[in-house]
């Protein structure tokens, strides 16, 4: 059988054969997971990155190859998810790229168009791993260029790209070490593969079984006592880089201007598995950080943020763990449920300390600009394995999601409507593990309601708000909620709100110093108040929180 022209039809029905194939191996991809972090959803999100291209292809009403391969770029793009899923999204960018003008393409013009995916994928990955996805598209596309300098028959170049694929996932062991002490090949590598062969197939009119088990390189290479999860053969301690945050940025035009090197180079800083795509007008980030609050406050800088999405790896890996571990019946332990357990949102790693510090059982990473979903919440209350929850949520915009949330587990859930961070260490602090839960109930609801909540931040563009008038740049002071004054200097606009907080009742003001302020400014701001307010107590934390400067409670 020979095909030496590829046109937009055929190259549309290899897209969409490619994305059913990946779909019925995707678990199969997730339990491979193991590089660099166990997300553990790798062939979850290359099939969701896949599916979004097919989509994109299959709108399309044209024969020309070019404008195929352009829509498959776009869907991917659009709807790229974890680390493998936005490489798959750069291998076909860079492939589209090369034949975007052509209408049909030969066996040459195919191999390099490969080959042209692999380099813009290589770029946009800061530190490229070998033994990884990237490795067996480079390898399988050096097969390619090499076949079709000798054959014209694209089926030939297409079978050459999955043999060699298929060779260089079963070297991925000897590359990762990693991989070959768990006893797995790299499930990125392993999700593009099945892409491959549903290419393969749909050239030649055959049809593939959908059983994973049939693929040869998952026999060969996946041991027996690693048959459940490569995820359970790490440690979580092992992570070293906790939240694994995804987000798109709108580029504005009146907005800091965008450089993709640069951009990429700073955020480099902040974590690892780092990839960034962009086009004109919009930027996608995928990074491991530790501290994901920081990573959106840089990037904001260029524009506004959509679909954020900030996964904690330390508790999908433990709850991994934990599931293989409760599959293992002569392993199952039923573990005594403690009384009470705390689930709490914060932004900041001081913040979180501080709620831990004080009594709280789990602390979600989100706030403003990134709530927590409802399954965060679930996973959370879950994780307390205790038999009464308390929830707070520190933030109007997340209330909602946590009301939901408490409606899906079987424990006892109750939602404290804490609105800010004060209002939710007030709470946590007149939390009593002796007493019934609806008396805590009573208790904590009659605690946030005897506390001012201030919060001192940045505005992003003029406007005019209840009658003050506000100018971008200035510092924004915001009492429970409310904005009451404006100043063009920091520390001012701290002292203002201050004034407007401290009454005659007023006993403990709690100063919580944001990654903007610096520790001597704080300290001044504390000396103002003892200076002025010579009845109050002061304490000063570094909450480490993005966006806010400071976080101010008067009790």
């Amino acid at each position: 059988m020979s095909k030496r022209i590829l046109d937009g039809k055929a190259f549309a029905d290899m897209v969409l054969y490619g994305a059913h194939h990946l779909s019925q191996n995707a678990k199969v991809v997730d339990a491979l997971n193991v590089f660099p972090v166990p997300d553990g959803d790798t062939g979850t999100n290359m099939n969701l990155s896949m599916t979004s291209g097919a989509k994109e292809v299959k709108q399309l009403h044209t024969e020309k190859i070019g404008e195929v391969a352009a829509g498959l770029s776009k869907g991917l793009l659009m709807g790229a998810r974890g680390n493998s899923g936005v490489i798959l999204s750069q291998l076909f960018r860079g492939f589209g790229k090369s034949i975007e003008q052509k209408s049909e393409i030969d066996a040459k013009e195919f191999a390099a168009a490969f080959q042209a995916g692999v380099d813009t994928a290589y770029k946009a990955v800061m530190k490229p791993i070998e033994g990884t996805i990237l490795t067996v598209a480079k390898d399988a596309a050096k097969k390619a260029v090499a076949t079709a300098q000798t054959e014209t028959n694209i089926i030939a170049v297409m079978e050459a790209v999955v043999s060699e694929a298929t060779a260089s996932l079963e070297r991925t062991p000897e590359l990762l070490p990693v991989l070959k002490e768990v006893g797995v090949v790299d499930s990125g590598g392993k999700g593009l593969l099945c892409v491959y062969q549903g290419f393969l197939a749909s050239l030649k009119g055959e049809k593939l079984s959908n059983q994973a088990t049939s693929l040869p390189a998952l026999d060969d290479l996946v041991s027996a006592e690693h048959h459940k999860n490569a995820q359970s053969q790490m440690s979580t301690e092992d992570i070293e880089f906790g939240y694994c945050t995804e987000f798109m940025v709108k580029l504005g035009q009146d907005q800091q201007a965008f450089d993709e090197e640069n951009f990429r180079q700073d955020l480099s800083h902040f974590g690892d598995s780092l990839l960034v795509v962009s086009d004109e007008n919009l930027a996608k980030v995928h990074i491991h950080a530790e501290y994901p609050g920081e990573v959106l406050s840089y990037a904001q800088k260029y524009g506004s943020l959509v679909n954020m999405k900030i996964e904690n790896m330390r508790e999908q890996h433990s709850a991994i763990i934990n599931q293989n571990q409760t599959e293992t019946a002569t392993q199952k332990v039923t573990a005594k449920k403690q009384p009470y357990g705390i689930v709490t949102v914060a932004m900041g790693k001081g913040i979180a300390e501080l709620f831990q510090s004080i009594g709280a059982t789990a602390v979600i990473e989100g706030g403003q600009t990134m709530n927590p979903s409802t399954e965060d919440i679930v996973a959370a209350i879950q994780n307390t394995h205790a038999e009464n929850v308390v929830i707070l949520p520190n933030n109007s915009n997340i209330v909602m999601a946590a009301n939901q949330a408490a409606t899906v587990v079987e424990q006892n859930v109750i939602v404290i409507p804490t609105k800010t961070v004060p209002q939710g260490m007030a709470a946590l602090l007149a939390f009593n593990p002796q007493l019934e839960i609806k008396e805590n109930e009573a208790n904590m609801l009659e605690a946030i309601e005897d506390v001012k909540s201030g919060q001192i931040t940045y505005a992003v563009r003029d406007t005019n708000i209840d009658g003050i008038d506000i100018k971008k740049g200035d510092f924004m002071s915001i009492l429970n909620g409310k904005i009451v004054d404006t100043a063009t200097e920091q520390l001012v606009a701290a002292k203002k709100l201050i004034s407007k907080m401290i009454d005659e009742d007023s006993e403990i003001v709690t100063i919580i110093k944001g990654e903007d302020a610096s520790q001597e400014e704080a300290e001044d701001l504390a000396h103002f108040i003892r200076e002025t307010y010579d009845e109050v107590e002061v304490e000063v934390h570094n909450g480490k929180q993005p966006l806010y400067a400071y976080i101010l409670s008067v009790e």
